[in-house]
């Protein structure tokens, strides 16, 4: 049996915080998805050992118990050993934790952990998902966009064998847990943790959302109206002659949406970012060097 690198698996050192870890986790998890791959079955198999690196990588005590196999079989081909000459599950049990009675696969509805796995992990996986298990339920990471967070989204997962439709609620943010009665394994709830992936347009902080207009100076100087980016597509925004770069409008209501209360929202405040045009025709810079020279 070989021996797994998860941290070359998730691409990250092993110095890797748990932030580095959980970031290149999401970004392998998106592009090798199941959903994103359909029928292709060595996208699939990616994907299972992505996920089953994260599973170690990510837990405290499995990472360390990890790296304390990554000391015993660096020491073992240093001193000659052959790779297949390892005994894995006898590390395994002396270290106390290695398979004993049942399939890991069994605990977590056929994740389809590799023989590596369930020779180092199996029976302290199958403890550690009893209790956890027994406190909240099994977890699972649920990555949504940020406008289906703003509009609330449908998803359908695969567990125990059936296919179930969930909703995700409006107004959820990263950290969010969302509960599937019945769904995990051996009949235990089900959590969605989720997962809100960029919005380059937006800027959240609680139910408010922030960002930044571009309009042009003539319009900051003269007024006007100029059109501004919400959630819900463009609105105008009347600009005050006058008006300075940097200020800030609030437009109520055009926030996030309460969890639990989508129709009460947020409120969205937008920066104003002058644009300051690039060429001039020969009459506009005429125009221009004419107000210049009057003194206000």
């Amino acid at each position: 049996m070989d021996y797994k690198d998860y941290y070359k698996i998730l691409g990250v050192e092993h110095k890797a915080s748990a932030d580095d870890i959980r970031t290149a986790y999401r970004k392998l998890a998106m592009k090798y998805h199941p959903d994103k791959n359909p029928g292709d079955k060595k996208a699939e198999d990616r994907f299972k050992e992505i996920n089953e690196a994260y599973q170690v990588l990510s837990d405290e005590q499995k990472r360390a118990r990890y790296d304390q196999l990554g000391s015993a079989y660096s020491n073992f081909r240093t001193s000659g050993g052959r790779p297949g000459d390892f005994q894995w599950s006898d590390w395994a049990q002396q270290q106390g934790g290695g398979q004993r009675g049942g399939s890991v696969d069994d605990m977590f509805g056929g994740a389809g952990f590799s023989d590596f796995f369930r020779s180092i992990f199996g029976e302290a996986v199958r403890n550690s998902a009893r209790s956890q298990m027994a406190q909240q339920g099994y977890q699972q990471e649920l990555e949504i966009t940020f406008q289906e967070a703003y509009d609330g989204a449908m998803r359908q997962l695969q567990t125990n064998g059936r296919k179930l439709q969930v909703r995700i609620p409006a107004g959820v943010k990263t950290g969010s847990k969302v509960r599937v009665a019945g769904a995990g394994p051996e009949g235990s709830d089900l959590y969605l943790i989720v997962n809100i992936t960029d919005e380059e347009k937006f800027e959240r902080d609680g139910q408010d959302l922030y960002t930044t207009s571009p309009l042009s100076v003539f319009t900051l100087i003269l007024g006007g109206d100029t059109d501004v980016e919400t959630p819900t597509g463009k609105v105008k925004l009347s600009i005050p002659a006058g008006t300075q770069t940097d200020q800030v409008f609030r437009l109520a209501g055009r926030g996030m949406p309460v969890l639990n209360d989508p129709k009460t929202k947020g409120d969205l405040y937008v920066k104003l970012k002058v644009q300051v045009p690039k060429y001039l025709s020969s009459k506009q810079r005429e125009l221009l060097e004419e107000v210049a020279r009057i003194k206000f």
